[in-house]
């Protein structure tokens, strides 16, 4: 049996009661609906904008959801922590750097590459995740990389500029010799996500990475937080990452 609409009764839309819980993301969530694999008190539900209480009993795939405690955690990654859950090969990951955070299941919102340190989001909010996954949200990212060798001028000219790489044509917003080092140190910030980008960036231009941080992500930095460390966002950091780019 199923029902579609219910839109006067209050309560959460179903596809965000979803993500809320940290099963999937809203876009994933409506994906399962319209396949059937939801249920509401044992009826099949096959519209995402279904209202749902803290009261009804939502199955996905046959597991019951529970509501859980939203948290929001900024670390500090380390070099050779792996921005995943778990890891096949048994390395440290992100997720021991958190450990303790919360009860209920975290996961990273993006990826930084295993030598890669600085700020990553760690969170059980599943529509957050998407918001800033998302490559239309164009969220602000900042980063600083040392380099093998001081970056000369006109390379750097270039970087402004935009350098062609195999997925595309690698714009950067700002691109400045880092104000606390020399000329091989060097700030770029970006909103694009590709893998890797910003060390394809300057190999394409004939130059390796040495070191690479992510200093700033979506307005939020690393101040007071060191390496390997993390802390709680604050409701209003949450409520500015909603509306970030």
């Amino acid at each position: 049996m199923t029902e579609k609409k219910n839109e006067g009764k209050a309560g959460n839309r179903l596809n965000k009661y979803i993500a809320d819980t940290g099963y999937c993301s809203r876009r994933k969530a409506d994906e399962i609906i319209f396949t059937g694999g939801v249920t509401v008190n044992g009826k099949m539900i096959l519209e995402p904008g279904y209202r749902v209480k803290d009261s009804d009993v939502v199955n996905v795939d046959g597991t019951r959801l529970r509501q859980v405690q939203k948290c929001y955690v900024l670390l500090n990654k380390e070099k050779n922590a792996i921005s995943t859950v778990s890891d096949e090969h048994d390395r440290k990951t992100v997720m021991d750097l958190v450990k303790g955070a919360s009860k209920d299941r975290l996961y990273p919102i993006g990826r930084l590459d295993r030598y890669t340190t600085g700020i990553l989001l760690i969170t059980n909010d599943g529509e957050l995740a998407n918001r800033l996954s998302h490559p239309s949200r164009e969220v602000r990212k900042v980063y600083k990389a040392r380099l093998d060798r001081p970056l000369a001028f006109e390379d750097m000219k270039k970087i402004r500029n935009g350098v062609m790489l195999e997925d595309g044509f690698a714009k950067v917003d700002e691109a400045n010799y880092d104000k606390g080092g020399d000329e091989s140190s060097v700030v770029l910030t970006l909103h694009i996500g590709w893998n890797r980008v910003v060390r394809r960036i300057f190999e394409a231009i004939g130059y390796k990475v040495k070191a690479l941080e992510r200093v700033g992500y979506a307005g939020l930095t690393l101040h007071g937080v060191p390496r390997g460390a993390w802390r709680y966002l604050t409701n209003e950091e949450v409520k500015k990452l909603y509306g970030s780019k």
